[in-house]
């Protein structure tokens, strides 16, 4: 088994830096998480936010803390140090071996997509972003670890990708891209929503856009050599 995480990310239009942060974080019984947060507004403020949220939920899974825990754990960490006043979304996609399960929290007004064996779910439902209500819990799933599994959330400059120039966006465009690849593909996959969501907005994006996806292949490897690949632009 291997688990695959692709990442493709691009800032918004004429702003400095992107608002959107990633992490990778290795679990300590076993697996990995992928944890994507978008802060409140652009720019270097919302840069800041997220990066605290991202850099907060890391520490916390390397410690051993569950997901739910790291989440709400998260939430009040920054309603304490921004007075409630700021908000950012939180999404946590893990592969959790120790358990042999795929656990995923959302606190984001978009969806984590799950393609298995018997077709692709969407989760989707309603939930409020962390940092400003005072009481808050994320949307919790946990399901069966499956070989071909695949798992894709987003930030809303991919949701709304094309709206300030009259277009819509297809959601069956990236529910296509996610069908017509494979767990080894998480990559491209990334790449790809994220190519399809630019070309809407002209190639200057309307807002930050953050893709993630994480495989789980049943590649085997004679070396269990574990690898990141990064490309970063300056």
């Amino acid at each position: 088994m291997e688990i695959k995480i692709g990442i493709a990310k691009m800032k918004k239009y004429a702003v400095e830096e992107c608002g959107d942060s990633v992490e990778v974080a290795e679990r300590p019984r076993g697996g990995i998480s992928a944890i994507l947060a978008d802060g409140q507004g652009s720019g270097k403020a919302a840069k800041i936010t997220s990066s605290l949220v991202i850099n907060k939920a890391a520490a916390l899974i390397a410690d051993g803390a569950r997901d739910g825990a790291v989440a709400r754990a998260v939430h009040d960490y920054l309603y304490a140090i921004k007075d409630g006043k700021v908000s950012s979304t939180l999404t946590l996609l893990s592969a959790d071996l120790d358990t042999q399960t795929v656990v995923f929290s959302r606190n984001s007004n978009c969806p984590v997509i799950v393609k298995h064996q018997f077709g692709m779910d969407i989760y989707d439902e309603e939930i409020s972003s962390i940092g400003v209500h005072k009481r808050m819990k994320p949307l919790m799933y946990q399901i069966p670890l499956e070989m071909g599994m695949l798992l894709v959330s987003y930030t809303d400059g991919i949701q709304a990708a094309g709206r300030k120039r009259g277009k819509v966006m297809n959601f069956g465009m990236i529910e296509k891209i996610i069908s017509e690849n494979h767990a080894e593909d998480a990559t491209f996959i990334a790449e790809s929503i994220l190519e399809y969501a630019l070309a809407l907005d002209d190639y200057r994006p309307g807002d930050d856009m953050t893709v993630v996806v994480m495989g789980i292949s049943d590649k085997e490897r004679v070396h269990n050599i574990q690898k990141m690949s990064v490309s970063f632009p300056c």
